[in-house]
């Protein structure tokens, strides 16, 4: 397929795994989606498509546009190309789906734009790739990615799903002429913490306005473990009811690109711990029309938000678990159980 032109969670103490357990459809749907691409695929392809599950590339990801492994929408023929986005669609919501698409399609906007870069913009150049065979059982995973995208999942067969890192960007955020002009592909992340941000008092701007310049770009950057950052800006402890409701709001905005049982399970990770604790940083201009960054960071997880470049009109956003990128978490399980066993890596 070518491309296709509030209940208060913080006030909620109950800790859940960040992962969709085996009563959840999504690593089921997702094993079946994968079987079904590689099908697709000759044999003597699948070497560059499926990769070991110990690969080094595996925690290896980027959102710039460079090589990459797996085979890339350039590779594929048209039914191929159908599957990649079943494959998309088994992990994402309609609207997380309609981002992608979006994104995808803004390397064509960029194209007419930037003439001295235009080689570089390319909608063909998104690549999925697998790390283990899909099973029933066994670890394995995938990764879709390309310029402004990556996406990343970790499943222990058909009992859980580790979704992060995930990063989701928009090059220009606000397309400003020509045939998509007005489409802001990641308005809501924007918009949402504008109206928190605007609805804080004096005295709470002064702790959540923690520097006057953004930082240029995601803190953590595409690094393979995100570690958690300075523990500065507002509690959401000092936030009133309408505030916690509004960041809570905000938080979603991330959550809903997912699948429901993966939406849930993002969500819950936002529970673990001392949900008081999580806090709400920004840097930079203060409003839309300039460099700006937020950050929203818990015991466990940590999204960023960076529109730095271009004046302000270029995000990049992710979520990073500090704990569970790549499948630690599972990893870490699927090990303690494997001791002692017969069983060996």
């Amino acid at each position: 397929m070518r491309f296709a032109k509030p209940a208060t969670l913080l006030a909620l103490g109950l800790a859940i795994a960040t992962i969709v357990s085996a009563h959840e459809p999504a690593a089921p749907k997702m094993r079946a989606a994968a079987e079904a691409f590689i099908a697709t695929v000759p044999e003597a392809q699948r070497a560059k498509l499926v990769l070991a599950f110990t690969d080094a590339k595996r925690d290896e990801w980027h959102y710039t546009p460079r090589s990459r492994p797996g085979l890339s929408f350039a590779d594929l023929k048209e039914p191929q190309r159908k599957a990649v986005h079943d494959l998309l669609k088994s992990a994402l919501s309609e609207a997380g789906h309609r981002k992608v698409v979006n994104i995808i399609e803004l390397e064509l906007v960029l194209r007419e734009t930037q003439f001295g870069l235009s080689f570089l913009r390319d909608p063909e150049k998104y690549s999925l790739v697998f790390f283990g065979k899909p099973d029933a059982r066994a670890t394995w995973g995938w990764r879709f990615e390309g310029h402004h995208l990556s996406l990343n999942f970790t499943l222990k067969g058909d009992a859980a799903v580790a979704t992060t890192p995930s990063f989701f960007g928009a090059n220009p955020a606000e397309v400003r002429k020509g045939a998509k002009q007005g489409l802001r592909v990641l308005a809501s992340e924007q918009d949402e913490a504008l109206k928190l941000l605007a609805s804080l008092d004096e005295a709470q701007r002064r702790t959540a306005i923690v520097d006057d310049r953004s930082y240029g770009d995601i803190v953590t950057g595409a690094s393979a473990k995100a570690s958690p950052l300075e523990q500065r800006g507002l509690l959401a402890s000092a936030m009133t009811p309408a505030q916690r409701a509004q960041l809570q709001k905000l938080i979603e905005v991330y959550a809903d690109s997912f699948e429901p049982g993966l939406r849930a399970a993002r969500l819950a990770r936002v529970r673990e711990g001392d949900a008081g604790n999580v806090r709400f940083a920004w840097a930079g201009t203060p409003g839309k029309g300039g460099p700006h960054y937020y950050r929203i960071q818990g015991a466990k997880f940590l999204i960023e938000f960076d529109a730095s470049q271009d004046d302000g009109n270029h995000i990049h956003t992710v979520w990073r678990d500090f704990d569970g990128d790549f499948g630690r978490d599972l990893l870490r399980e699927h090990h303690a159980l494997a001791q002692g066993s017969s069983h060996r890596h």
